[in-house]
């Protein structure tokens, strides 16, 4: 059994001497060989590509945060080689999603996890493995980028300064030919079902169902902002009156004015137009062994 580690060092907090030492451990423990390969910047496609020829691995596993996930399924697309996940990032939504809370439990998912087939989305041409938006969160994850601190006490303080301004935005949305229009603040195009903080945005979500949902927050007064976040950790967002859900498997969106876009924490840009497509079972990831579904 061969694994190459795909390491991103400026994701997140990682310790790097520390995880190569883990892995070093495990890799005796679990009797299998393996290739480490540093990411030196984001655009590293073609250098892993080669990394990936060169050693033909059985298992990538991808040491980072969300947004190197993501590089990961863009590569691994249609591919039967399968992803594990090391959560290392400021932002580890899909490991949390996975219920891989840690290092030790991603290393130990490696060889005796199991193997799942699990979908994607094409999100105006971009791969979306776990969460996009446009509107309140997509400026919030802005406000990351542009930032130095992180963790959700600096999430929760970029929220409350959004709520202030709460911009709002008319979405004129067709999927699966049906037409809806919705007054908004936030629209989530849905993969999965939660947030890296825990916070559950779509109850419903599976990540192998062939759907999708797109979960629309509309204009809410300010008081009622602590009831909607408890009802995300809580996992019943959708039954608060200022929140749809629906499931699609393809949708277009129109919005009113231009708003920032994210796609798995990554900010895309500014826009005014979206098309949402599923890739059923596209990517195959490892996840712990007691997780069902």
């Amino acid at each position: 059994m061969k694994v190459l580690f795909i390491i991103n060092p400026k994701s997140g907090t990682n310790a790097r001497g520390t995880l190569e030492q883990l892995i070093a451990e495990q890799a005796a423990l679990d009797d299998f060989t393996y290739v480490i390969h540093k990411m030196r910047s984001r655009d590293e496609e073609w250098a892993i590509l080669q990394d990936i020829d060169a050693c033909s691995p059985d298992i990538i596993a991808c040491a980072g945060g969300d947004g190197t996930v993501n590089l990961l399924a863009r590569l691994l697309n249609g591919k039967s080689i399968p992803l594990a996940i090391i959560p290392t990032g400021s932002a580890n939504g899909m490991a949390r999603e996975l219920r891989i809370e840690n290092i030790n439990t991603a290393l130990k998912t490696l060889i005796h996890g199991r193997k799942k087939k699990i979908d994607l989305l094409s999100i105006n041409g971009k791969i979306c493995v776990h969460l996009a938006d446009v509107g309140l969160n997509a400026r919030i994850v802005k406000r990351f980028e542009h930032g130095t601190s992180r963790g959700l006490f600096t999430y929760a303080r970029h929220l409350f300064s959004e709520v202030f301004l709460l911009r709002k935005y008319t979405f004129y949305i067709t999927h699966d030919l049906q037409e809806v229009t919705f007054r908004a603040v936030s629209l989530t195009f849905a993969n999965a079902s939660k947030y890296g903080t825990g916070a559950v945005i779509n109850p419903t979500g599976k990540l192998d169902d062939g759907k999708f949902e797109l979960v629309i927050v509309k204009p809410f007064p300010q008081r009622k902002l602590l009831s909607i976040v408890w009802k995300m950790f809580n996992g019943t967002l959708d039954t608060s009156e200022y929140v749809r859900v629906i499931s699609c498997e393809k949708a277009l969106i129109y919005s009113n004015r231009r708003t920032v876009l994210q796609v798995d924490g990554e900010v895309i840009g500014k826009t005014k137009h979206i098309r949402i497509e599923m890739i059923h079972q596209a990517l195959t990831v490892i996840m712990p062994e007691q997780l069902k579904g």
